[in-house]
């Protein structure tokens, strides 16, 4: 079995951006609570989920956690998100095996979860030496002026619009027997009224608005 890395997950959402662009997709110019936008390309077996949600769909609030209702709740959609099975059903007959999920947000704390579930580690990293270690720490106090102005920066223009984004990598023993995506959003997270779903596939590219009425993409 191949091994997806990221990077490799990274370039398949940046084809799936440019091929939606040069095809005409619409994408959300603006953060719209109660607006959540899947982007799903298939190339071959592989399978690509990108999923951009308001915070406040998904946790009710914005910002960095307040209080430790909050934080639970925060610590409650991560867990939610980082299991597929519980966002996505996928036509059984398919045989989608998971193989990345990466779930991100900019509402504070640990911002990016991030991993692998083909139990394939490398451990390159492990070669890094004392040396890159030092250059960091020379690099470190040069630049903490710089980050402390940059994150100042950043708060004030995100505050009041954190998202998540939500990456699901899949690969399918038959992905021609793929028929249908339903999701299980709507139910997850009742303050989304519309998903947008963008689908690039092999033989197709549409854009697809569902509600919690209407929760398929037949493919």
């Amino acid at each position: 079995m191949n091994k997806f890395s990221p990077i490799a997950l990274a370039l398949g959402l940046l084809f799936t951006h440019t091929a939606m662009a040069e095809e005409g997709f619409r994408q959300h110019d603006a953060h719209v609570h109660g607006e959540v936008e899947f982007n799903i390309a298939q190339d071959g077996d592989e399978l690509l989920f990108e999923i951009t949600s308001p915070g406040a769909d998904v946790v009710g609030f914005e910002h960095a956690p307040e209080n430790e209702a909050q934080k639970q709740a925060l610590a409650k959609a991560i867990a939610q998100l980082e299991k597929p099975i519980e966002v996505l059903a996928l036509s059984s007959s398919a045989q989608c095996e998971i193989e990345h999920v990466s779930v991100r947000h900019t509402l504070g704390e640990d911002e990016h979860h991030d991993h692998d579930h083909d139990h394939d580690h490398d451990h390159d990293h492990d070669q890094h030496d004392e040396k890159a270690h030092h250059q960091d720490q020379e690099k470190h106090h040069d630049h903490d002026e710089h980050n402390d102005h940059a994150d100042h920066a950043d708060h004030e223009e995100h505050a009041g619009h954190g998202e998540f984004t939500v990456e699901y990598h899949y690969l399918c023993g038959d992905i021609s027997q793929l028929k249908q995506i339903d999701t299980l959003w709507f139910s997850l997270f009742p303050s989304t009224e519309k998903v947008r779903a963008n689908v690039l596939t092999d033989t197709e590219q549409k854009a697809v608005d569902l509600n919690a009425k209407n929760s398929t993409i037949k493919l």
